[in-house]
């Protein structure tokens, strides 16, 4: 059953699907793969499939979770809802009908934001015609380097009422970001035994993008050992814009 969530910029997580595999090195500390495992020892039953070792690992295979559909219906108040926390809902191996279902449960439910994200940009817009989008729903593509940079333009071309970007973990400076058509961007640091060391320059590079742009800008965290010790300030302040709000001032 999904519940309320820590992270800061959703309000709860569900999961019609979980399991995923590798496709970028923004994978290589997944949260989720760590999580998985800890999941499928202690018996839960959506995380005993295990993945291919080469790709993903104990726990994490990519299973549907048709009975998980129910779950948002049992939601009285309204609230943000981050969807696949766990998973990708665009992996290849979940089935185009079952995307629609997902899909179906967000349009029944509009008292709610859901918050989709994707790595698989590429089947998101092949697929995206072939869909209908309710008003509710916010789309998003992982952009971890300025390599995934590709992901961004696949976005734009698809019909979500609000796109954003989650560049975390952030691991390099993403030179030559175009916000057009975007709504709202995520940075943060990665966190987690192995994390990878977040620049305060690729930060801000993306902070006066936005700005600029008049883009919504969320920043998460600095990353560390665990996920707050770092903490939350950039240039002494908190940053928590969202989309369909006046944005802070920048000073």
């Amino acid at each position: 059953m999904s519940d309320r969530s820590a992270i800061e910029w959703t309000e709860a997580t569900w999961n019609p699907t979980t399991g995923c595999d590798r496709v970028s090195m923004g994978c290589d500390n997944c949260y989720a793969l760590t999580l998985s495992k800890r999941l499928k020892a202690m018996g839960s039953p959506k995380y005993q499939a295990d993945g291919d070792p080469r790709t993903s690992g104990p726990g994490f295979g990519l299973t549907l979770h048709p009975e998980a559909l129910r779950v948002p219906y049992g939601w009285k108040s309204p609230r943000t809802v981050f969807v696949n926390s766990m998973s990708d809902l665009f992996h290849a191996r979940v089935p185009l009908d079952y995307v629609r279902q997902v899909f179906e449960v967000i349009a029944n439910t509009p008292q709610h934001t859901y918050q989709v994200l994707t790595k698989r940009a590429r089947r998101l817009r092949q697929v995206a015609d072939r869909l209908e989008w309710p008003a509710n729903l916010w789309m998003g593509v992982s952009v971890e380097s300025a390599k995934e940079l590709s992901r961004v333009d696949d976005l734009r071309r698809i019909p979500a009422a609000v796109k954003f970007l989650s560049c975390e973990p952030l691991l390099g400076p993403l030179d030559g970001l175009d916000l057009a058509g975007i709504d709202w961007v995520i940075t943060g640091g990665e966190s987690g035994p192995g994390h990878r060391p977040l620049d305060e320059q690729w930060v801000t590079q993306i902070r006066d993008i936005c700005q600029e742009a008049q883009v919504a800008f969320f920043f998460k965290q600095w990353g560390g050992r665990t996920p707050k010790v770092g903490g939350r300030e950039l240039d002494g302040r908190t940053w928590d814009d969202m989309p369909n709000r006046p944005l802070l001032p920048a000073g």
